[in-house]
């Protein structure tokens, strides 16, 4: 059943504002899109705070990607394009500034084809590989470029030294992914340096078996 654009106007403020209370992102970073029902996008404005957005004036964009009202949407727009123009079953992208899976991008041993390691089944799960990208300038067209570049096989990529970004079925699924991330860069970071058992290759691939888990 497809849901009315202001519902899902009124889902972006309140999945918002629970990212922003529970310290997911800060200031004015962050930006979400999810599609609406004529192939359009609501989108996050530039400059926007998460703990504060407005139903109202969120950017309307139509089916070619032209602003018809609204704030003017955020300058991430490259990113979100490209997510939707490569990957058929997005419907949202939320694209953070989350502390932990910013500094662990900034690792020297980050793993780029698979950026978070096993250490629990929920990430596999929600997310798949997550691919780490290179740094690029806030708005720089060649992060479109570069999500491009994976041709779609990715549900999920962390931007180097900026923050990740994760496409959805929903903006629900998209947003409870991206809380995955953030959560299991976190376990990471504290289990740095103290060798913890992480799930070996055969429990890796039942969870991919059982959840058909795209793994490429």
């Amino acid at each position: 059943m497809s849901i009315s654009e202001n519902k899902l106007r009124e889902q972006i403020c309140i999945m918002a504002k629970s990212l922003f209370d529970r310290g997911l992102t800060c200031g004015s970073s962050g930006n979400i899109s999810v599609r609406t029902e004529d192939g359009g996008l609501l989108v996050t404005p530039t400059g926007s705070c998460f703990g504060r957005l407005d139903p109202a004036i969120l950017s309307r964009l139509d089916k070619n990607g032209q602003h018809i009202n609204g704030n003017q949407p955020t300058k991430e727009m490259p990113l979100h394009e490209a997510f939707y123009t490569s990957r058929s079953s997005a419907n949202a992208i939320v694209h953070l500034h989350g502390t932990c899976s910013v500094a662990m991008s900034m690792m020297p041993d980050a793993n780029e084809d698979n950026f978070l390691p096993p250490l629990t089944p929920y990430s596999i799960m929600k997310l798949g590989k997550v691919k780490l990208l290179p740094y690029f300038m806030p708005g720089d067209p060649r992060t479109g470029d570069a999500i491009r570049g994976l041709a779609g096989k990715r549900s999920a990529v962390m931007l180097a030294n900026h923050g990740p970004v994760v496409a959805g079925k929903d903006l629900e699924a998209a947003v409870f992914a991206i809380e995955e991330l953030e959560e299991t860069a976190k376990l990471a970071m504290m289990m740095r340096g103290l060798s913890p058992r992480m799930l070996d290759e055969s429990q890796i691939r039942n969870i991919i078996t059982k959840f058909n888990v795209e793994w490429d």
